[in-house]
């Protein structure tokens, strides 16, 4: 008796192909999910143009001004934003280190903010850091809470739908909510003290005057970019001190 024995070849598995429905459904879902990213970002923005800018004189168009950032991007850049020194236009780098002067780590200085109606309870503030990652900075060469002239914290902000009192890298981001009259307090050396809105303004990030120092009075400036998520103009909210 003869056998004749075959060789079973491997079997090929079959990749199953989407039906053209399915395809049809997937693409539609993965287009719908890219227009709600991309309306999720921009509508912020717009809205911002719309409900704020006009009120701190600002034209609608937020492509117009001078000079938005470094790359020319409105929500990103190459730049590292939350390190304080690289918030001024790079044409403008002569001006700023004529008001900088650089303050060693033996020589920090560290203080809280809070400013209840935006929910930041006892923000660090650091004078003698760069880094907005990790803390608020007050800016070298600017007066300290409680004496005459101008105390200058800056902030970092992301798009205001992020906002999270607790986090440094989105912590200002509704500071556009603030209003005349609004209550800020600082600690500072053990002390209390109680700031009240005066002013809201934008200016261009080559902008330094907001670093200039008045002597008539014991002021605090706070300064985020805006709008919040984009380096395009910064923020500017300026008040003075009260008594308790």
């Amino acid at each position: 008796m003869t056998y004749l024995y075959i060789k079973k070849l491997p079997s090929q598995k079959r990749t199953k192909k989407l039906s053209r429905p399915k395809r049809k459904f997937f693409a539609i879902t993965l287009f719908i999910f890219g227009i709600f990213l991309f309306a999720s970002a921009i509508l912020p923005i717009i809205q911002f143009q719309l409900e704020y800018s006009t009120k701190f004189n600002q034209i609608l168009n937020p492509l117009s001004t001078k000079y938005y950032n470094q790359s020319g991007n409105i929500l990103g850049s190459a730049t590292d934003f939350t390190q304080l020194d690289n918030w001024f236009a790079p044409d403008y780098q002569g001006i700023q280190t004529t008001v900088t002067s650089p303050v060693s780590p033996g020589n920090s200085v560290t203080y809280s903010i809070s400013i209840p109606k935006l929910k930041i309870d006892r923000a660090s503030v650091a004078l003698g850091s760069m880094d907005l990652k990790k803390t608020l900075v007050q800016y070298p060469q600017t007066a300290l809470p409680g004496q005459l002239g101008n105390s200058v914290i800056f902030g970092h902000s992301v798009l205001p739908q992020f906002f999270n009192p607790k986090s440094y890298i989105t912590i200002f981001s509704t500071l556009f909510r603030l209003k005349q009259g609004d209550e800020i307090y600082v600690n500072y050396d053990d002390i209390q003290y109680k700031y009240l809105v005066e002013e809201m303004f934008e200016v261009q990030p080559t902008d330094l005057s907001v670093l200039e120092q008045r002597f008539d009075g014991k002021y605090l400036t706070l300064i985020t970019c805006s709008p919040p998520g984009t380096y395009l103009r910064r923020l500017i909210i300026k008040s003075r001190i009260v008594d308790i």
